[in-house]
């Protein structure tokens, strides 16, 4: 059975232990710096916030409430950073054409083609969304967050999250209408 390491490494955290927190930046680092990215489109946005996440993590491990899942409050901080920022800086509306994909990977060149330009265009999809309907997207498809987690994230009630994901989803639908494969 899987043990959880949070908790031990939380504990020593909070006891001031550097190294337990360097355990726990590089077990979350990927994930907090996705969810920036997805919000924000930037990497070095990205990377700006993923550092102010774990700044403030090492200043508040005494409000983590530890009847919750770790990953749920450091998510939770890491969206709110980067929607804060995203707000500060008015990039809202902003659609960046450069926004490059990360190799797919296996099959055949033309696959692999047709792959990356599907998977461009779905990202342009999300790029040309709120920032609230992405965050929604990003946490249940791509984090794969549950709806309570979602909940926790967002701080929304559960009936809330369904019903934005709900929404965010035919929005996206609507934009990829013509992908449709009957």
């Amino acid at each position: 059975m899987y043990e959880d390491p949070d908790p031990k490494l939380i504990e020593r955290c909070r006891q001031g232990d550097r190294a337990a927190f360097a355990d726990l930046v590089a077990l979350y680092q990927r994930p907090v710096f996705n969810a920036a990215f997805w919000i924000l489109h930037r990497v070095e946005d990205a990377s700006d916030v993923t550092q102010a996440v774990f700044l403030r993590v090492w200043e508040r491990f005494d409000e983590y409430d530890a009847q919750y899942r770790f990953f749920s409050w450091i998510y939770r901080i890491a969206v709110n950073e980067a929607l804060n920022l995203r707000r500060r800086t008015e990039r809202e509306d902003e659609l960046d054409e450069d926004f490059d994909l990360p190799d797919g990977g296996n099959g055949n060149p033309e696959s692999r083609l047709i792959e990356a330009q599907l998977e461009q265009r779905v990202q342009r999809a999300l790029q040309r969304m709120s920032a609230h309907d992405r965050a929604v997207l990003m946490l249940r498809h791509y984090s794969e967050c549950s709806y309570e987690e979602i909940g926790q994230i967002l701080e929304l009630d559960e009936k809330t999250v369904k019903s934005r994901l709900f929404e965010a989803r035919r929005r996206l639908q609507s934009q990829l209408a013509d992908l449709r494969v009957n």
